[in-house]
């Protein structure tokens, strides 16, 4: 075992000195935060005032951007101050709570996306009974404990990687990350994996399971329907699989960065990837079930009329 301290901050070593080009970053990170709580947050306002939109789609959708909402917030306005410092040092018990919220963030998007696939199940394959199934006090019982779920599933995991003994507090990486903790360490790491291995089923394994349930019915009603009926539940799914795609292959791609060798890779193009998830989700949501669905579309265009009309 190595020599072993208390660290009260960790280094972020993955900032490179880059000169006036640190204004320039600042500035696309900046607008990119904008957008995401513009964007975000009027889809909440217009879900939340419309009460044609009180259904159980537009709830579920009205959780995911709240939730878009909560995982930038933990990353974006950190990135803007990281940016423009000199020295990248955080404190102990930030960076904790940042893994955290960053984590759960995660597991609450899976969380969500399944209880999304399987309201469009319950739609497409029991369209009569769907009102009579999916009520509002279910639709709020289902969100309210999927987002306690992710808030105590991580709480062990993160436990246990902060009581580990510590031989460094330098992390080659731009943001506070789990993996890159417990890298750290000069302890034995066996309960941490278990744990870790643990905490991947249930926050990746258990939100699955309904939504490739889910699909595997849809699948098979449409095979058995008409056109009109297949159109339809393609055209009601695809906002769904796309976002449940990308923000599929961004997880994979930054548990894929934090577990193998990557240092042959252009170290923007590394940072670029670990923060895919976490920037364009939040991102490509709101634009893409903004665009998509035409009734909040249309309700978008119809608060903004309404707020030029009382201006005029």
């Amino acid at each position: 075992m190595g020599n072993s301290t208390k660290f009260l901050s960790f280094v972020l070593s993955a900032y490179k000195n880059v000169g006036l080009l640190k204004y320039l970053y600042f500035t696309i990170i900046s607008v990119l935060y904008i957008a995401i709580v513009f964007a975000n947050t009027m889809l909440i306002v217009v879900i939340s005032m419309e009460r044609k939109l009180h259904q159980p789609m537009y709830l579920f959708l009205c959780s995911l951007f709240v939730n878009e909402l909560y995982g930038s917030a933990a990353l974006l306005p950190f990135l803007m101050v990281q940016v423009l410092s000199d020295t990248h040092v955080v404190p102990a018990h930030y960076c904790y709570l940042q893994i955290y919220v960053i984590y759960t963030y995660a597991v609450i998007e899976f969380c969500n996306l399944a209880a999304m696939a399987y309201d469009r199940y319950v739609c497409i394959c029991y369209p009569l009974q769907y009102h009579v199934i999916m009520t509002s006090n279910r639709v709020f019982i289902i969100i309210m404990l999927l987002w306690i779920y992710s808030f105590i599933n991580f709480i062990f995991t993160l436990y246990s990687s902060v009581i580990l003994t510590k031989c460094g507090n330098i992390m080659d990486k731009v943001y506070c990350n789990n993996y890159s903790l417990v890298k750290l360490a000069c302890s034995d790491t066996t309960v941490n994996n278990y744990y870790g291995l643990i905490g991947t089923f249930l926050s990746v394994g258990v939100p699955v399971g309904p939504i490739l349930f889910s699909y595997i019915k849809i699948l098979r009603i449409c095979l058995r329907s008409s056109k009109e009926t297949r159109q339809k539940a393609i055209s009601t799914c695809t906002p769904h699989l796309a976002s449940l795609i990308n923000f599929s292959f961004g997880c994979c791609f930054e548990i894929l960065q934090s577990r193998f060798d990557m240092t042959h890779v252009p170290a923007v193009l590394r940072i670029i990837i670990s923060l895919y998830f976490l920037v364009c989700q939040p991102l490509f949501n709101p634009v893409l079930y903004g665009l998509n669905l035409s009734t909040i579309r249309q309700q978008c265009k119809t608060l903004f009329l309404k707020k030029y009309a009382i201006q005029g």
